[in-house]
């Protein structure tokens, strides 16, 4: 299941600067299309993250922040689409988007079910 989440989660930030670009590039129908895919991408994350969740044998703190980090990397990624699409500056939400996604990516693959890269 691991390499389930891990499908969905770089499909969905592949979307997320998809649609990005499309907005950008003035193209709103396609926007709207991709940011819906989007977000089926956002429960298919959140579903496969529960699974994983739930084999955890020992759940510690490091895994609850694991999962608070990744439903804000999610919510930064819907507030940046929400303030591009209605006009404001998106740039705090960018920086909070990538600190929080780099923490999460870091914490997932140090944690025992992660890859034995930080080991």
């Amino acid at each position: 299941m691991t390499h389930a989440h891990i499908t969905t989660w770089v499909v969905a930030i592949i979307l997320f600067f998809v649609a990005n670009s499309l907005f950008k590039s003035g193209k709103e129908k396609p926007f709207k299309i991709v940011h819906m895919v989007l977000r089926l991408f956002y429960v298919l994350i959140i579903v496969t993250g529960i699974i994983i969740a739930s084999d955890i044998y020992k759940f510690s703190g490091e895994y609850i922040g694991k999962i608070i980090l990744g439903i804000l990397t999610i919510g930064m990624m819907e507030m940046v689409l929400g303030k591009l699409k209605k006009g404001q500056p998106t740039k705090v939400f960018w920086i909070i988007f990538f600190v929080v996604l780099i923490l999460t990516i870091l914490l997932g693959l140090r944690l025992p079910m992660g890859f034995w890269l930080f080991r």
